[in-house]
């Protein structure tokens, strides 16, 4: 691991203290990769037009077929590479991250932080804005340098060799490493989503005094994985009855969307990654089957992920080898639960920002009262809130779906606060 330190942010010019190495995924494994997309094995998938069963069969085929013919990694890797790539080792563990150096004077540190199924360029729709805001309609002097890591055990932050038990709150010591001993920063903002937002809420938890604060997607206790069955989003209470017809029916659809990874991946994802690994259309179906069910598509997923989207995503992954330790990361937030660090409340004392979105809103919630539900909810309490936002459109993927909200309200938390 790179030990070079600079001057700290507010302390004059400081140069980066590693030298960049684009991606790039070797010609025998994109080879590989189609040979293997040439020899899939297609299931009987009668009786699932309405997507019952899972994936639809004629879709997930369309967009294996159109991976085998005319979709062209060698073009979204030079889109990827438009960017600087670095690999490091911190404390044993393979670290890959992209950055966008910050225009103007001054900017400040910060690091994006994602989760599952998502990949490091999930972000890649905010990181100009954030960088370069005079140049997209901001304030120059709010300007970050962006920090975009792969999440260990994902895409290029592999192979996982000597740390099988990674989990979010081991990622968090990571990333406050990497930022300020690796890459020499005095103080940083941290920003994620999905199990990103809970490394965040551990950094702020943990490290809040080198922090500028942090900005997350939902505000979710870092407990969240603990317990006998952290798997179960209900923790194995049944649905109450006497219930109003659509507030029974919402609580089933959230069920529905979240459920089966969650227990997979908590349960049993050494098995299942068996089978990803070996078949390139497996994993893209069962990483497909998320991305269709929690943005906020309206049917259509290509309304927000294009076939090139979702296909660039899954060439992360499968390339790298990386679905199996990706999925593990659930088993191990249980397996290793988190333990404070303090008992001081909030627990979470960082300044917090917080964006909400309409189609992950609790059953009988409006976007309307969906600050208000979160105030009255026991998971305010962890957090030092002080920029609270909900948005009516906009699924899991914030930054991806509405990314010019996403970095209005990360810049509306950090303004004054650096």
């Amino acid at each position: 691991m790179s030990h070079q330190t600079a001057p700290p942010h507010g302390v004059g010019p400081r140069s980066f203290p590693l030298e960049p190495t684009p991606i790039h995924v070797p010609d025998e494994v994109l080879v590989d990769l189609r040979r293997r997309l040439d020899l899939t094995r297609w299931p009987v998938d009668v009786g699932n037009e309405d997507g019952y069963y899972g994936v639809d069969r004629s879709y997930l085929q369309e967009l294996v077929d159109y991976w085998r013919t005319a979709y062209d990694w060698r073009k979204a890797e030079a889109a990827i590479n438009a960017y600087e790539h670095y690999r490091v080792e911190v404390e044993g563990v393979p670290v890959h991250f992209m950055r966008r150096p910050g225009v103007g004077h001054h900017p400040t540190p910060l690091i994006l932080t994602h989760g599952w199924p998502w990949t490091f360029w999930h972000w890649s729709k905010v990181i100009d804005p954030l960088a370069d805001p005079g140049a997209h309609g901001g304030d120059p002097a709010e300007a970050f340098d962006v920090i975009v890591p792969s999440f260990p055990g994902f895409g290029f932050s592999t192979p996982l060799l000597s740390n099988p038990d990674m989990n979010f709150w081991k990622v968090a010591d990571l990333w406050h490493t990497l930022m300020t001993e690796t890459l020499g920063f005095e103080k940083y903002a941290a920003a994620g989503c999905d199990v990103g937002a809970l490394v965040t809420g551990q950094l702020g938890h943990k490290y809040a005094d080198e922090l500028y604060g942090i900005h997350i997607g939902s505000g979710q206790k870092l407990t969240l994985f603990e317990g006998d069955r952290a798997w179960d989003l209900s923790g194995g209470r049944p649905i109450p009855d006497g219930l109003p017809g659509d507030i029974h029916a919402r609580i089933v659809t959230l069920e529905k969307r979240f459920a089966v990874h969650l227990a997979a991946h908590v349960l049993d994802p050494g098995t299942l990654a068996f089978g990803l690994s070996d078949s390139p259309a497996g994993m893209l179906a069962w990483m497909l089957r998320r991305w269709a069910t929690w943005s906020d598509n309206g049917g259509d997923i290509e309304t927000v992920f294009s076939k090139d989207d979702l296909l660039t995503h899954a060439v992360i992954s499968w390339a790298t080898n990386s679905i199996g330790s990706s999925i593990r990361t659930y088993a191990n937030n249980n397996r290793y639960p988190w333990t404070p660090s303090h008992d001081r409340q909030p627990a979470i004392e960082a300044p917090t920002g917080i964006t909400f979105v309409g189609y992950e809103n609790p059953p009988g919630v409006s976007t309307d009262r969906r600050v208000q539900h979160f105030l009255e909810s026991d998971r305010a309490a962890w957090y030092n809130h002080v920029n609270l936002n909900v948005h009516d459109h906009g699924g899991h993927f914030i930054p991806w779906e509405i990314p010019d909200q996403w970095v209005d309200d990360l810049r509306r938390t950090f303004r004054g606060r650096r």
